[in-house]
C-alpha cells in the first residue's frame, strides 16, 4: 500500500478580495456614538461686560430671563424679593435646587425676569433659565446638573381646545333625546 497525503491548500490569487459588506444591526456598530479618539464639544465661559451670565429659560408658556453674578445669594423676580413674589414655600425651593445641587446657594446674586403661564411655570422658567445661566459662568457644573434634568427644557404644554368639544378632550353631557 502506499500511502498518498493530499495538500489541504488553496490556490493562491493575486487579485485583492471582495471588501465585506455587512448588512442589518451590523452596519449600525459605532455610528452616531462618540468614538474613543474622538473629543467632546469644549464648553468657555460666557460674560456680559458686566460680568453677568445670562440665560433664558422657558416652562409651559412662561419665559425667564435670567442674569447670574457673584454675589450673596439674593434672588429678585421681575424687581421683587423670592419671598414676595412666590408665597408658595415649593416654589421658592423649586428655584434654588440647581444652586443647591451645584452648592453655590450663597455665591451667586440671581436678577430674572418672567412673563406668561402661571406661578408653576414662571418658577420652572426660572430654574431651567439659572441652570443654563450657571453652565454659561462656570462651564464645569454641566456634568453635574445634566443628570438632574436641570438643563432640559420640559416641553409639555397645555392641549389644545376642539370644536365639538367642551375642553381639549372633554365631551359635552350625552342627551339621549
Amino acid at each position: 500500500m502506499t500511502d498518498v497525503t493530499a495538500e489541504t491548500t488553496a490556490p493562491q490569487n493575486d487579485a485583492p478580495a471582495a471588501p465585506q459588506t455587512t448588512s442589518g444591526f451590523d452596519a449600525l456598530k459605532g455610528m452616531g456614538t462618540v468614538g474613543v479618539g474622538e473629543e467632546h464639544p469644549v464648553y468657555t465661559q460666557k460674560l456680559d461686560a458686566q460680568g453677568r451670565a445670562y440665560s433664558t429659560g422657558k416652562r409651559k408658556n412662561a419665559i425667564a430671563r435670567v442674569w447670574i453674578k457673584p454675589g450673596s445669594g439674593k434672588i429678585t423676580i421681575n424687581g421683587k424679593d423670592q419671598l414676595q413674589y412666590f408665597a408658595r414655600e415649593i416654589l421658592r425651593m423649586m428655584i434654588a435646587q440647581p444652586l443647591e445641587v451645584t452648592d453655590r446657594l450663597t455665591q451667586f446674586d440671581v436678577d430674572c425676569t418672567v412673563q406668561g403661564s402661571g406661578l408653576s411655570g414662571q418658577a420652572g422658567a426660572i430654574r431651567h433659565g439659572l441652570s443654563h445661566a450657571l453652565t454659561h459662568y462656570e462651564p464645569a457644573l454641566r456634568p453635574v446638573l445634566k443628570p438632574h434634568g436641570f438643563l432640559t427644557r420640559d416641553s409639555r404644554v397645555v392641549e389644545r381646545k376642539k370644536y365639538g368639544r367642551a375642553k381639549a378632550r372633554k365631551s359635552f353631557q350625552f342627551s339621549k333625546r
